[in-house]
């Protein structure tokens, strides 16, 4: 334990309980609160592990009494003292703490600490917030003085549990059989789907490393190497936008392993998810999990990351529609594309004209046209398109959907794969709305048979939906060239209540078939040897069949502490524009480091007008 000028820390502050009573302790720590009632002073002291309160009464010694009298918020306290139940300091002194004395919503509210003996190690300015209400400042003050909120105990606690994350990772994958291999953090540049961050090199000058986007093309070459097993807790970098659950920087659990197929990798990460749910959260996970084409998950639920926890699944109405006189839905069947809709039951009392209003304008601002609704509010039910309606056809859809007084329907009418995406944005939306979502259930879910390719319409080119290592499904393999759209990938997504933890797929180990690949997503061969060359040689001396993934420990350690960003689960994040704010970068450099790297800023010329 650690010692101060002769004070040697014997516990930590929230580790203490009725079973310590009597003993001596010594407690370092800082001074969350401190309480004057003239002959008594109580002190909340934290640290890492919680808070304890401390006393001093009228038998206290006068010098460390006085001491305690100055002590205030944020202090850095060291001290040596005995453990008391709380009330056994006397019938007067009780009637000044009442009977709430003892607090039931902490694991030490049932002690206190008697001081004998206080250091006051370091003062404190008056901080620019209450380190106990940091959750009620902004976050420009807060991630101004990260130091400051990271003392607050959700935070802290956050922090730990990310750590015990890790160290679960570490022990699962240690005991079976993984190696642990740090891969580089300077690379080459190589496409993989985002924006790389460049790194300059002063030697080489004029080029440049970029930051791993992930360990990928590396762990590949450990199983061309006959490492077989390798794990790492790796950081990767990607220049994207940020949101709640992305960051510039993150961790992953990357695994790869050898003479494997897809069921064996996850039943291996199988066994990671039941230990730590267990292990962290005390919660049994029922195995195996469940699986679900990406087919079936955007059919249902338009997302291939659906939140399984409630109902309220997409139909296809679109046989219906197409019998109807409604121009705006046979304007889209005649476009190739369909009529879905959900029915949110129990709704219309919620969803007065006025919100639907808004929903149309929310659904319209992620690509829809418009909103048709059903409303059953009253004794029959208002439809927004009835009048295009024939006698007896609202009838039967709301036969065949099932619907029931009070519900409502939403349907929405476009291309298929923009349908989905925008019913799967609203049933979250309309989910959340309606508070149907249940807490503290936890849905892990395998999305399977992942397309391999996706077509950008934007620029009129297959793109690989993920990096273009995967390896097809073998009964695919013959339509590469014919029918791209009809290739589904050896890949597959770990979700865990509509949150996409990971992604992992078999690799391709042919290398005539890689290079293949690299072609088709349209790469001259001198691109291909430039910028894969020695990845395409390194499968020409011989590689075992290999795959894995990465597990994303972020969101992970976000959705298990129950937080609302990745913010409140990384020690130092950066804000929405990828700074951050306690130190300020990123940062200019001086000429002199620009000139040795050979860069020149050019400056934005300032108009006249």
């Amino acid at each position: 334990m650690e010692t101060i000028k002769g004070l040697k820390r014997s516990d930590y502050c929230g580790t203490l309980t009725l079973k310590d009573e009597g003993r001596e302790v010594t407690l370092f720590g800082w001074a969350q609160r401190q309480r004057d009632l003239g002959n008594l002073i109580f002190i909340d002291l934290r640290d890492k592990t919680g808070i304890v309160q401390i006393s001093f009464n009228d038998k206290t010694d006068r010098t460390v009494f006085e001491k305690a009298q100055s002590v205030r918020s944020e202090y850095v306290l060291a001290l040596r003292g005995i453990v008391k139940e709380r009330f056994r300091i006397g019938h007067r002194l009780r009637q000044h703490c009442g009977p709430e004395s003892k607090n039931l919503d902490i694991p030490t509210g049932e002690i206190e600490v008697e001081v004998t003996e206080l250091r006051i190690i370091s003062k404190a300015q008056t901080p620019p917030f209450e380190i106990a209400k940091a959750d009620e400042v902004g976050d420009e003050t807060t991630l101004k003085y990260r130091y400051l909120n990271l003392r607050n105990e959700k935070l802290t606690k956050n922090i730990i549990m990310r750590h015990k994350i890790a160290q679960i990772a570490r022990e699962y994958f240690y005991a079976n059989d993984f190696i642990e291999i740090e891969t580089p953090m300077m690379i080459k540049s190589t496409p993989e789907g985002a924006r790389d961050y460049v790194v300059p090199s002063r030697i080489h000058n004029g080029k440049f490393y970029a930051l791993p986007q992930s360990p990928q093309i590396y762990k590949q070459l450990l199983m061309v190497a006959g490492f077989d097993r390798y794990i790492q807790l790796a950081r990767c970098f990607r220049d994207e936008d940020l949101r709640a659950d992305r960051q510039p920087e993150f961790t992953q659990i990357d695994l790869e392993m050898s003479f494997v197929d897809t069921d064996d990798i996850m039943d291996m990460a199988e066994g990671f998810v039941k230990k730590l749910m267990k292990e962290t959260i005390n919660i049994d996970i029922d195995f195996p999990l469940p699986k679900m084409t990406f087919a079936d998950a955007m059919n249902k639920y338009g997302s291939d990351k659906p939140d399984t926890r409630f109902d309220m699944l997409i139909q296809d109405i679109s046989d219906w529609a197409g019998k109807t006189d409604f121009a705006v839905f046979k304007n889209a069947l005649e476009n190739c594309g369909s009529v879905k809709a959900i029915v949110a039951e129990n709704a219309a009392g919620e969803y007065t004209r006025k919100k639907i209003d808004k929903l149309t304008e929310y659904v319209k601002g992620i690509g829809a046209k418009g909103l048709a609704y059903i409303r059953w509010a009253d004794e029959e039910p208002n439809c927004s398109f009835n009048k295009f309606l024939k006698d007896g056809e609202l009838a039967e859809l709301i036969e065949t959907l099932g619907v029931k007084k009070g519900d409502c329907v939403f349907i929405v009418s476009d291309k298929t794969s923009l349908a989905l995406s925008v019913m799967g944005a609203l049933r979250l939306t309309v989910a959340k709305t309606l508070g149907i979502i249940p807490e503290n259930k936890w849905n892990f879910l395998w999305i399977t048979e992942m397309p391999f390719f996706e077509y950008d319409e934007e620029t009129d080119e297959w793109l690989a939906m993920h990096h273009p290592f995967t390896m097809p499904l073998d009964e695919c393999i013959p339509y590469l060239d014919t029918d791209k759209d009809s290739v589904r990938a050896k890949a597959f997504d770990l979700v865990l209540n509509g949150t996409e933890l990971s992604s992992g797929s078999m690799r391709i180990t042919d290398c005539e078939l890689q290079n293949k690949m690299f072609e088709l997503l349209g790469m001259e061969q001198e691109e291909i040897d430039a910028k894969f060359g020695f990845l395409v040689d390194a499968y020409k001396y011989a590689s075992p069949p290999h795959g894995g993934m990465g597990i994303g420990l972020d969101r992970l350690a976000m959705l298990i502490c129950g937080a609302d960003s990745l913010r409140d689960v990384s020690a130092f994040p950066k804000v929405q524009n990828a700074s951050e704010l306690m130190s300020g970068a990123p940062s200019t450099i001086d000429d002199i480091q620009l000139g040795e790297l050979g860069i020149n800023i050019a400056k934005e010329e300032k108009s006249d007008e």
